[in-house]
């Protein structure tokens, strides 16, 4: 069964601007699934059009397949999360999570077990006593979480919940809303900019840009199967190299990819779909994990390079090096020891790379 279901939703205000663009898009009962994409893409209006915040101008919305087109938000049940928290600073964490309940007139009884069953599963029963000043910001925000938590809703919504909080607290916090949902097991749509968060927590990603879906899938599938230049680009940390090329023969009639002088060898599983495309023009993709330092002299696929930047991380240095075709980033191992302007040769790892189209940005066929 459906958790959530959208068919051609679109959404126009009243100045003729049209940002969302007829989505469609079925989330299962029961399902994990992020929204990601940059400023500006819709993500968040789309989610309030599902939590009915924000009107729907076409399409029809189905929550557990009730169309809720015309619902107010209070008889979607729904439970949202917001990135400000939106606690109350006069009433304690007790009286915060329980206010929902109380306005519904749920019995007194049943507002204590909920409220403390919501409390222990967030580690904040210790807490409930205390007023929304006297707490971190990951506890305030494990308040909203537990709010959320005993309306017992269908649908959870989170509208960038971590964006307040420093990188540790949203590390911890990550781990604590994968943990909720695998206990709770509550639809969830979850709305961020970060890519991070989207690996992490999501089991399926979709991936929006100026008002469309531009694929929806696993992280794996959007990391390693991604449809555009502009999904290959925003996920990763680093993201996808991009090089200027083109796809040519060599004399023995071999596909290759040729970056200015540079001539990389191409694998036997990607020589009948490359032959395709000789003579034209394309983006090349690669990952910064895919490339490495070729100290033997025996690369398959070798690339002169010159050392620009050397960022130490610790468990891992990143070098961004110039070479033929633009600048690549690489994720090396901690032992990395050349200094900038230093001469290299690297090697990329050309059972991974990706082919795109420089004019559109689809990708193009490689296998």
């Amino acid at each position: 069964m459906s958790g959530v279901k959208l068919e051609k939703v679109v959404k126009k205000y009243d100045n003729g601007v049209e940002v969302i663009h007829g989505i469609d898009l079925e989330i299962k009962q029961g399902e994990f699934v992020v929204f990601v994409g940059p400023s500006g893409c819709g993500k968040s209006t789309l989610m309030r059009m599902v939590a009915g915040l924000e009107s729907i101008t076409g399409g029809t919305i189905s929550i557990e397949g009730q169309v809720v087109n015309d619902l107010p938000p209070r008889e979607r049940d729904i439970a949202m999360v917001f990135q400000d928290y939106a606690l109350y600073p006069h009433k304690s964490v007790f009286d915060n999570l329980g206010f929902g309940l109380k306005l519904r007139k749920f019995p007194k009884a049943e507002i204590e077990q909920r409220v403390r069953a919501a409390a222990a599963i967030l580690k904040i029963d210790h807490l409930l006593d205390r007023k929304p000043r006297a707490l971190s910001g990951g506890q305030r925000q494990r308040v909203a979480m537990g709010r959320a938590i005993v309306r017992q809703a269908k649908l959870f919504l989170f509208d960038e919940p971590l964006s307040n909080l420093d990188a540790l607290l949203r590390s911890e916090m990550r781990t604590e809303i994968k943990k909720l949902h695998q206990r709770i097991g509550a639809t969830t749509i979850y709305v961020t900019h970060d890519q991070v968060e989207a690996m992490t927590l999501a089991e399926r990603i979709v991936v929006l840009s100026g008002g469309n879906i531009m694929q929806v899938g696993t992280p794996d599938q959007i990391y390693n199967e991604p449809v555009s230049k502009f999904v290959a680009g925003f996920t990763g940390s680093p993201p996808m190299n991009f090089l200027n090329a083109k796809v040519a023969r060599n004399g023995a009639g071999q596909a290759e990819i040729v970056l200015g002088t540079a001539r990389l060898a191409l694998p036997a599983a990607a020589q009948a779909a490359c032959g395709k495309l000789d003579g034209r023009a394309v983006e090349f993709g690669i990952r910064p994990e895919d490339i490495t330092l070729d100290a033997a002299g025996n690369a398959s696929a070798p690339l002169a390079a010159t050392v620009v930047v050397v960022e130490p991380l610790g468990a891992e240095t990143l070098v961004i090096f110039q070479c033929e075709g633009g600048e690549l980033t690489a994720r090396l191992p901690p032992t990395f020891a050349l200094a900038p302007g230093q001469q290299v040769t690297v090697q990329l790892d050309m059972e991974k790379f990706h082919l795109f189209d420089p004019q559109g940005g689809a990708v193009l066929p490689s296998r």
